[in-house]
């Protein structure tokens, strides 16, 4: 058996490092970057555009600006040499006069001839020293004599003044003749079609993207219990999950239709033997054993109806908007009668879309359960943007924290029996009540009471 070498150790302890820190920098990365699929998509499109057009117009300006403008100051420069080669070979005043004009209908600048010793300081350099180096270095070349430029001044105009024999030659040339002054029609192009390509990628985007919400959505309500009225369409591999998800919906619908038609059998012909039982012990008359038979079958019927309430689940009710508060302020009324100190607080909108009928049994269970173990209750509801959020809670022995999601099993029997809310005591009560919660997209917790009991809490999409 061999061992690893120290350079291979040492290397797999530089490798983890290395791995730990690439972990760190793309989770900072990620955090930088948009979460939803549509800002992702239009930075895909959009960021590659800047970039190669950040590209271009940076060589654009490197290589053709920098060609075109050296070579029209070194035109320009050639003519100012011309000129003063000229005066130094005719240093007279007539012969001044006409170069001036020479130079004004030849070259396109004005000169002037002026008696200084000095040239002025040095002026500030603008941000884009581009022209400011092509001129100087083909005056330094072409000339060989102290210059003084000025290209910032006047924005229309340069300056340049060259120190000759007795004084100074001052020119005044134009910008354009010695500057590729295109770059504001550049960048208006560039920025103009990269606009116009943006505003295409994102028409495209939101396009290709609203069936995929348009399927979360749909994938919501029917989580949530409600109707979705849902079409495939949009890219081939978006109908492909539309249409797996129709399918999946279909199926599911059908199986819950199948499940309540083979229960509403069994409950037709159960409640119909039940029936019989009745009429016989009426015709054998009243007596002590009669009555406990009466009292088998009551509860036997009471069982049935409980079996049967967990088993459809109220899969038949419609979603419609519910007046939350006043489905409250029934279940308090309900528990006061029944000699129970019950407080309510309700905070936000009270419009919540649930099955109403469902639901009301989703809380009356919780609330007959507090009732059964409890003397006081305590109902506390809110709702907001994204949850509906309801908390019953009760001032009895309570639940052990190990024994919380127990008791949320069918059948399941505890000692101080806090999840057996129904009259038949068939352990069924927080289990229904579970399960209509779940339907409409939500859960139910348990907890430690403010009370000193259980808490029970409710929480729902809206």
């Amino acid at each position: 058996m061999t061992g690893l070498s120290p350079a291979a150790t040492g290397a797999r302890g530089q490798t983890g490092p290395m791995r730990a820190a690439w972990r760190r920098a793309a989770r900072a990365i990620a955090n930088v970057l948009p979460k939803g699929l549509f800002p992702r998509a239009l930075l895909i499109v959009i960021l590659p555009m800047l970039i190669l057009q950040s590209v271009i117009a940076y060589f654009f300006m490197e290589r053709h600006w920098q060609t075109v403008t050296y070579r029209l100051s070194a035109a320009v420069v050639h003519d100012i040499g011309a000129v003063i080669d000229i005066h130094q070979a005719n240093p007279d005043a007539k012969s001044v006069g006409g170069l001036s004009d020479l130079a004004k209908q030849r070259f396109g600048f004005d000169i002037e001839f002026l008696p200084i010793r000095e040239l002025p300081p040095p002026t500030r350099k603008p941000f884009f020293t581009l022209l400011d180096a092509a001129l100087s270095r083909e005056l330094a070349t072409q000339i060989g004599k102290p210059f003084w430029i000025d290209t910032v001044g006047n924005s229309n105009f340069i300056e340049i003044r060259v120190l000759l024999d007795g004084g100074a030659l001052r020119v005044i040339a134009r910008r354009n003749s010695v500057y590729a002054s295109n770059t504001d029609i550049f960048i208006m192009w560039m920025v103009g079609t990269s606009l116009v390509l943006i505003g295409l990628a994102i028409a495209f985007l939101r396009n290709q993207i609203r069936p995929i919400l348009r399927l979360a959505r749909a994938a919501q309500d029917f989580g949530k219990g409600r109707e979705a009225d849902f079409r495939p369409h949009g890219a081939r591999e978006v109908r492909q999950a539309a249409y797996a998800f129709a399918e999946m919906k279909r199926r599911i619908e059908r199986s819950i239709e199948q499940r309540t038609a083979m229960l509403n059998g069994v409950s037709h012909d159960l409640r119909t033997i039940l029936t019989r039982f009745k009429l016989s012990l009426a015709m054998m008359g009243d007596g002590r054993e009669t009555e406990e038979m009466r009292g088998d079958i009551d509860e036997m019927q009471r069982m049935l109806e409980g079996y049967l309430a967990f088993a459809r689940g109220d899969a038949g009710e419609a979603a419609s908007p519910t007046n939350m508060r006043a489905m409250l302020e029934e279940l308090k009324a309900d528990a006061e009668r029944h000699g129970h100190e019950t407080g309510i607080q309700y905070n936000g909108d009270s419009t919540v879309v649930v099955r109403a009928d469902a639901f009301k049994r989703c809380l009356a269970n919780l609330v007959g359960n507090a009732q059964k173990h409890g003397r006081r209750i305590a109902l506390t509801a809110s709702r907001d943007h994204r949850f509906f959020t309801a908390h019953i809670d009760d001032d009895g022995p309570g639940v052990p924290a190990d024994m919380r999601e127990d008791v949320f099993r069918p059948f399941f029997r505890l000692d101080e029996a806090r999840n057996q809310n129904d009259e038949g005591g068939t352990g069924l009560g927080l289990a229904i009540a579970r399960d209509i919660a779940r339907s409409h997209g939500g859960d139910i917790v348990l907890g430690q009471s403010p009370l000193g009991g259980l808490r029970a809490t409710v929480r729902v999409p809206v």
